[in-house]
């Protein structure tokens, strides 16, 4: 019996050269976090390796999911997050100092890791109901920009700097892929720059304006609010080309690099595994975001083009902050590096962007066989 009639249709139609990228991404970054342990499972490796199966497993469901559903819960969804997010200032747990959590009972909620996928169904979804011949007008900006910047403004509040710009940049891809005017952009981001001396110096709190400003100059203070930075570019130039290998890093088992399996773990992954490890990785997290793209080409309504393009670039905006942040390019923000840092917060948001570019690429394939 040939071997397509022994496997359910169901199944074999599954996308399985993503989801095998992303065992093999997440599988790296268990590997990484079972070393960066010393050789043990606990307390990292193991619990990383439960969530990744929850969360694919959650992925797989969504995938099923028709995408014409994502288009009608794209508002309510976001209405619903925006709620959660008022009741985070309100009633919201505070951990180390920030106020970012819902407890309800036994469960300990993030809602700004919802609105990153919420906040690009949102905006789609706002271009889809505009007429194409509105996109060029003032009347199809503001409604985004309120959209973007209710969500953000509230995020900036817990205080998450990280988590408000990924809010912010996914919002504003798709208004530069619904054909909103570059000269806009172009004045917004001359703006942007007139008024970043204005936040750093009385918006931000005080240890996020000394991140920016030992990002441009971390040798200002190498013992302090500048060790982070100088301890990940030593153990990423120290890894060479093809790194001390596997268990020896020095630097993260030393204890000389902070946050060396979160924020930091691709600095711990150059130490042992090189220069060429680190692009190996490099490369599966741009074949995921080409994946994500080509599902947008794909896609067979306006919608659909802008949220898997939203999604793909929400997906690029973890892996790219978070590398030009341990390579000392940018100030740290406090991105992890998704599927491979400790934590389920990320795991869980990229997991969720996957599954929806896995249901759009589905309802595509099913359209385009009809």
């Amino acid at each position: 019996m040939p071997l397509g009639e022994l496997v359910p249709a169901p199944i074999a139609r599954l996308p399985w050269a993503i989801m095998l990228l992303l065992c093999a991404i997440g599988g790296f970054g268990i590997i990484v976090l079972y070393s960066a342990a010393g050789g043990s499972v606990t307390p990292w490796a193991s619990s990383q390796a439960l969530r990744f199966c929850i969360f694919m497993a959650m992925a797989i469901t969504l995938s099923w999911v028709p995408a014409r559903i994502w288009n009608s819960i794209a508002l309510p969804g976001y209405a619903l997050t925006l709620v959660a997010l008022f009741g985070v200032e309100l009633l919201g747990a505070v951990k180390g100092g920030s106020q970012r959590w819902l407890e309800l009972g036994p469960i300990r909620l993030q809602p700004s890791e919802f609105m990153k996928p919420f906040i690009v169904l949102a905006v789609a979804k706002f271009y889809t109901m505009l007429p194409p011949s509105e996109t060029r007008r003032f009347g199809a900006i503001w409604p985004a920009v309120v959209l973007i910047a209710l969500p953000a403004g509230l995020v900036m509040l817990q205080p998450d700097l990280g988590t408000a710009l990924m809010i912010t940049g996914g919002g504003v891809v798709v208004m530069f892929l619904a054909g909103i005017p570059l000269r806009l952009f172009i004045g917004g981001a001359l703006g942007l720059a007139l008024f970043i001396p204005l936040a750093v110096n009385f918006l931000l709190h005080e240890y996020q304006r000394n991140r920016v400003l030992i990002f441009l100059n971390p040798e200002n203070d190498p013992l302090g609010t500048g060790y982070h930075i100088s301890q990940s570019k030593i153990a990423i130039g120290s890894g060479g080309l093809f790194g001390k290998g596997f268990g020896n890093g020095s630097q993260v088992h030393l204890d000389y690099l902070p946050e060396g399996h979160t924020d930091f773990v691709f600095a711990t992954l150059a130490e042992e595994w090189g220069l060429v490890g680190g692009l190996l990785l490099i490369l599966a997290f741009m074949l995921l975001i080409r994946w994500g793209m080509n599902v947008a080409h794909r896609a067979q309504n306006r919608f659909a083009r802008l949220a898997a393009a939203g999604l793909a670039t929400t997906i690029f905006y973890y892996v790219a902050i978070n590398l030009m942040m341990v390579m000392g390019l940018a100030p740290v923000v406090g991105i992890p590096l998704p599927l491979v840092s400790f934590g389920g917060s990320a795991q869980m948001t990229v997991l969720i962007c996957v599954g929806i570019l896995m249901s759009i690429d589905r309802s595509a394939t099913t359209q385009s066989r009809w």
